[in-house]
């Protein structure tokens, strides 16, 4: 079975800097330490109102790192620019609410078609890889592949919010989007909630190419450090793919 990537999203590191101010825990240090530690790619969500990642945490990111920089942003003017300068390995496009802690579900694809379209040309047509965050919906997919995104990034949230007969449902459901996605010609991620205990499973889905996990990893590096947290985390995703 092919090996999957791991996607280490550095956003919290940011949100601790940020409860102090100042330059530390440095985003760009867990980067480099989690490309060391066996991640794939880096993710970092550039936010409207800057609450974690900033600006210049990824014009740093982009001259640190030797893996692929996967920039999620909400769809407009402004983040379009800044993707545009950056010209990041990849652009993932995220709904985004000032007033949500983190991102809630996944953007409406078939709804905001018209809205999408122009952004998505402008990405790709820089050179940088397009994928849309949205829910597991044979719709959102159809959606996606006709807006011209290569990948899409299912949300896996309400599956690892979950339990017992509803997780098992909800699993199915993420499991048969991604064959189906994968059957009409995209790239399949996923994330959004994902820990040790939930992973597997979702690992273990033969069309996912790549999961992207992060504020879980922040927070147990608290315990046991960044890099383990990591290549624990690598070894459940090898484990599931065997």
């Amino acid at each position: 079975m092919t090996r999957l990537r791991l996607g280490v999203n550095i956003d919290h590191v940011a949100t601790v800097r940020n409860a102090r101010g100042g330059a530390f825990p440095d985003p760009v240090r867990a980067a480099i330490l989690a490309e060391q530690s066996g991640a794939d790619g880096i993710t970092a969500h550039l936010r409207e109102d800057r609450r974690h990642i900033s600006d210049d945490d990824i014009v740093r990111l982009t001259a640190a790192i030797n893996i692929p920089l996967n920039l999620e942003m909400a769809a407009t003017p402004e983040m379009l620019a800044i993707a545009l300068k950056a010209r990041p390995h990849a652009a993932c496009i995220v709904p985004e609410k000032r007033e949500e802690r983190t991102t809630e579900g996944g953007i409406d694809v078939v709804g905001q078609f018209a809205r999408l379209q122009p952004i998505v040309a402008a990405l790709t047509g820089a050179g940088i890889r397009v994928s849309m965050f949205i829910e597991p919906d044979r719709k959102q997919l159809d959606a996606s592949r006709a807006l011209g995104a290569p990948v899409v990034e299912l949300h896996t949230g309400a599956y690892a919010n979950a339990g017992g007969e509803a997780q098992t449902k909800l699993l199915k459901h993420i499991h048969n989007a991604a064959e189906f996605g994968a059957d009409i010609g995209l790239e399949i991620h996923a994330g959004h909630g994902l820990t040790y205990d939930n992973v597997k499973a979702i690992a273990a889905i033969p069309h996912i190419r790549e999961l992207n996990i992060g504020h879980f990893l922040v927070g147990e590096a608290i315990f046991a450090g960044l890099a383990e947290s990591i290549q624990k985390m690598r070894a459940l995703l090898n484990e599931a793919r065997q």
